[in-house]
This record gives C-alpha cells, structure tokens and sequence, in this order.
C-alpha cells in the first residue's frame, strides 16, 4: 500500500494484526543466517567497519535494539518500539518519490552471544518483495566492531517487478545509509559520553 502520510496508529495496528496472522512469502526461513547464496534471489551482503571497542560494540547493538540502523528521513520501522524478539511483526515504510510504501516482516530469528547480536526479518503478505534480512553487529577478537546486512530478496508485486532496476537502487541506497546511520549512532553516543 501507498500513502502520502505515515498511518494513523488505529489504521496500522489493524493491519499488522492481520499480518500476524499470516506466514512468511518465502521458502528459506533462517537461510540469511549462512554465507552461502539462496537460488532463485538476489543475494546482497555488507560488512563495514563501524568502531572499536567494547563500549561501541554495546552502542552498536543499542542501534539494533532500537532500530537505529534503519536511515532517517526515507525509512521508518512502526511501531517504533517493537522489541527484538523471534515473532515480533513490524510494518517498514519506505519513502520515495514523495509516497510511504508499506511493507510487513516479522522476526524471524535473533542472534544474542558474546561477540554478537542482531536479528533477521522477513517479509509477510503485506511486502512488495520477499526474502529476508540479516542486520548483526560484531566485536572481532582485534576490538573491531562491525556492521553486516545480509540479505536474499526478489520482487512480488507486479509493480516491484515493473521497477526491478529501480528497487534494486534503492536497497543499495538503504544498505549504503543504513551502515552511515549506524556510524552516526556511534558517534552520537560517544559524543555524550
């Protein structure tokens, strides 16, 4: 669906309801979790170099938790404090050419261990692609933090599929800001501390 306006609070509860009640668009639950490539879609991965140290490893998972690393301005997650937890269905909106495009996923798995966190999503009936996508922040054994995006889409909606080089700008685009809001974070939080 597209809007001209973020939704009120009555219309999206209403609708992800409804999504909750419904499973994932794709066969390959959890296969954002490996390295190797998923048949049949794009496969997109990002590893950058966001800091060093434990307290920017914890300021970087503090970004994941509060879904931070999703880039201001063009993106959204609603409701906006819905915690990482398998199962939790979140609406994403997208801006672009000047519309909000709505698209569910749900949580499909949490990764939470020393060194480690993030989750992945994945995309519900109410998405115009589907696939799944891995978000993760790590400590290396050198006090290197990174971010990752990993994820495998392909699109699902006639409209997506019309516009296929143009989506494929934009996931580019989000990957590139998403790993520059997760930077931004960082150094928010240093700057307060």
């Amino acid at each position: 669906m597209i809007s001209f306006q973020l939704p009120q609070l009555s219309t999206l509860a209403a609708f992800l309801d409804q999504e909750k009640l419904l499973d994932i668009t794709y066969e390959h639950r959890g296969a954002s979790a490996k390295s190797q490539k998923v048949p049949g879609f794009d496969n997109d991965f990002q590893r950058v170099n966001i800091g060093q140290g434990s307290a920017a490893f914890e300021q970087a998972c503090a970004a994941i938790r509060n879904w931070s690393m999703f880039p201001p301005g063009w993106t959204i997650i609603l409701p906006r404090h819905t915690p990482i937890r398998a199962g939790e269905t979140v609406a994403m909106y997208a801006k672009a050419f000047g519309v909000w495009w709505r698209n569910s996923c749900r949580i499909i798995y949490v990764i939470e261990e020393p060194g480690r966190f993030g989750f992945a999503y994945g995309t519900l009936p109410g998405h115009i692609e589907c696939g799944e996508e891995l978000f993760m922040a790590e400590q290396d054994e050198n006090g290197q933090v990174w971010y990752t995006i990993r994820a495998f889409s392909k699109p699902k909606r006639w409209y997506a599929k019309i516009a296929y080089p143009l989506m494929r700008g934009f996931q580019a685009q989000f990957r590139k800001d998403s790993a520059q809001a997760m930077k931004n974070y960082l150094l928010k939080a240093t700057s307060r501390a």
